[in-house]
């Protein structure tokens, strides 16, 4: 499995507070790398720095490098729009803007002077798993959604992008399970076309969606592999300890 993405030795401090100490993690292309760990662990300022999300934190000071196809997005050449363009991200409570459906998987486009919109809605509607359930409404307010639909329409505005990445961060959180089992579904189709991380407190849901587990603990990568060797047969006693319940 080749890497889409390394983080070299990846420290972040908010004010005199280290969130992360020298992490160490490849994310393979095209498969689903699952966060585990206890709260406050690091895992969403992990993947934060993936897409420079935390340039937007006041404070905030990172060392290291992160390595996206083999180029470091912390050099001082990079485009971050660009970036944040190529590394989608959704996050635990969907955030539709206040326009029709149409509109918002339309918006990033339309800014971005991309051509043939209409087809680019049409395809990533479809390929959220949502067209079906829209198609007759798509000038209707995204905000009379459900919040199941509303996520795969947060989805959907991502693919619109045409991004090679996609990190979630917790996405599931707030919805319920049969909303979470068709974005587990939507999950698995993605990971054909591309390379997604998820920040998720759910065992079952990492070890059911995910090729690789990272485990964190208090700023620190513990112990990352083969989704089924970490909940199977992990090296680290603290690992098998958050898995099995007796912490976190």
């Amino acid at each position: 499995m080749s890497p889409k993405i390394v983080s070299r030795n990846l420290s972040l401090w908010y004010g005199t507070k280290q969130a992360l100490k020298n992490i160490n993690l490849e994310v393979p292309e095209k498969k689903i790398t699952a966060l585990i760990g206890p709260s406050g662990c690091g895992k969403s300022t992990y993947i934060r720095c993936l897409n420079r999300m935390n340039d937007l934190v006041n404070g905030v000071r990172i060392e290291g490098e992160v390595l996206y196809d083999g180029v470091n997005i912390y050099g001082k050449e990079v485009d971050v729009v660009e970036i944040r363009k190529r590394i989608g991200m959704l996050f635990q409570k969907p955030n539709p803007f206040p326009m029709s459906i149409y509109d918002n998987v339309a918006y990033g486009p339309r800014i971005h002077g991309m051509k043939n919109v209409d087809q680019i809605v049409d395809r990533s509607l479809r390929d959220s798993a949502l067209w079906e359930e829209v198609s007759d409404r798509l000038d209707q307010p995204a905000m009379g959604l459900s919040g199941g639909q509303q996520q795969r329409l947060c989805i959907a505005r991502t693919l619109a992008m045409k991004p090679d990445v996609i990190l979630f961060d917790e996405p599931c959180s707030a919805l319920d399970p049969i909303s979470t089992a068709k974005i587990e579904s939507l999950m698995e189709e993605l990971s054909r076309n591309y390379t997604q991380v998820i920040v998720t407190h759910n065992m079952q849901q990492a070890a059911r969606v995910s090729d690789i587990t990272a485990f964190f603990l208090l700023g620190e990568l513990i112990e990352v592999g083969e989704t089924k060797r970490i909940f199977e047969m992990p090296n680290e006693k603290s690992t098998e300890d958050y898995i099995t319940g007796r912490f976190g």
